[in-house]
C-alpha cells in the first residue's frame, strides 16, 4: 500500500523553522498499530492522518509513542496540505476530531485555528517539576498542561530542564508549558514533554488553548502576538475569544511524496 506523505514546518514561513509535523491522507482508517509505527518511523513530534467525510475531514494524530487528543502544530500542517496543494480551492477547512469539531480558515497569508479554550488553573505542582525545571516560577497553573509563569523572558530562554528528572514525571499526555511576558511580543513560552522521544517540543498549538486565555487576562487584551522560543521558533498569532481561541500562523512545505507500508 502506497499512502501519501507531507511534511511541514509549521508556525513559520521557512523551512527549518517552527515545528515539522508529518501528515498523511488515508481513504479509510488503518489499525491503530500500523498508524503508530507509522508515527515512530516518522519521527518528528506529530504524525497527523485524516480522510475526507461528508461535511469534512476526521483527524487523529500521534507521537512516536502515543495517540494524542489535541494537536495545533499538526492541525495547522494538515489543513496546509488540504487548502495549499489538495484543495486550493477551499477557504475553510473543519475537521472532526477527539477534541470535537475543530475548524481552520486559510488565507493567502495565514491558517487560523478555532479551538477550545482550555483557562488553566491555580493549582500545586510536584516538587519532581520544580526540580526538573531548575528555576522556581512565580505562578504554577494547570488544564491538560502544567503552565509555569516566570518573571521574564531572559528566564524563559535560560530554562535548562534536568531531562533524567524530565523523565520520571508522569502528567499523561500533558506536558509543562514555561511562559512569560515578552520584550518584543505579548508573552513567550517554551513547552517540555516528560517521557518523549522529544523532550521540548518546537511550536505548541494546543498548549495555547491555556496559554492565551491566560495571558489575554492578564494584559487585558483580546488580540495578541506569541513566540515560543525553542531553537526553531515559532511566531503565533493570537485571540480570545471566551470559550474558544483562535491562533494563527503560517507553513511551509518541506517534503511531498509517497510511504510504503
Amino acid at each position: 500500500m502506497r499512502l501519501p506523505i507531507f511534511q511541514v514546518d509549521a508556525f513559520t514561513d521557512t523551512i527549518f523553522g517552527g515545528n515539522p509535523a508529518a501528515v498523511c491522507e488515508l481513504t479509510h482508517w488503518l489499525p491503530d498499530s500500523v498508524m503508530q509505527k507509522i508515527a515512530e518511523e516518522n519521527c518528528v513530534a506529530e504524525t497527523a492522518f485524516f480522510l475526507a467525510v461528508d461535511d469534512g475531514f476526521e483527524i487523529r494524530w500521534f507521537t512516536p509513542e502515543f495517540e494524542i487528543d489535541l494537536c495545533g502544530h499538526a492541525t495547522l500542517a494538515t489543513a496546509h496540505v488540504i487548502t495549499r496543494h489538495l484543495q486550493p480551492s477551499l477557504s475553510s477547512v473543519k475537521f472532526h476530531s477527539k477534541s470535537g469539531i475543530l475548524s481552520v480558515s486559510a488565507d493567502s497569508e495565514l491558517l487560523t485555528l478555532n479551538f477550545p479554550s482550555r483557562k488553566p488553573v491555580p493549582c500545586s505542582i510536584p516538587q519532581i517539576i520544580i526540580d526538573a525545571i531548575q528555576t522556581e516560577p512565580t505562578e504554577v497553573l494547570k488544564s491538560r498542561d502544567y503552565v509555569l509563569v516566570f518573571e521574564d523572558e531572559e528566564t524563559i530562554k535560560s530554562i535548562k530542564p534536568d531531562l533524567a528528572l524530565l523523565n520520571q514525571i508522569d502528567i499523561g499526555m500533558g506536558g509543562i508549558a514555561v511562559t512569560a511576558k515578552g520584550n518584543t511580543v505579548d508573552f513567550v513560552s517554551r513547552f517540555f514533554t516528560p517521557q518523549a522521544s522529544i523532550s521540548e517540543d518546537p511550536v505548541t498549538g494546543s498548549a495555547h488553548c491555556s496559554l492565551i486565555p491566560y495571558w489575554s487576562e492578564k494584559l487585558h487584551k483580546e488580540s495578541m502576538v506569541a513566540l515560543q522560543l525553542s531553537s526553531r521558533v515559532g511566531k503565533l498569532f493570537c485571540r480570545d475569544l471566551g470559550e474558544r481561541v483562535l491562533i494563527s500562523g503560517k507553513a511551509a512545505t518541506y517534503l511531498e511524496g509517497h510511504i510504503t507500508i
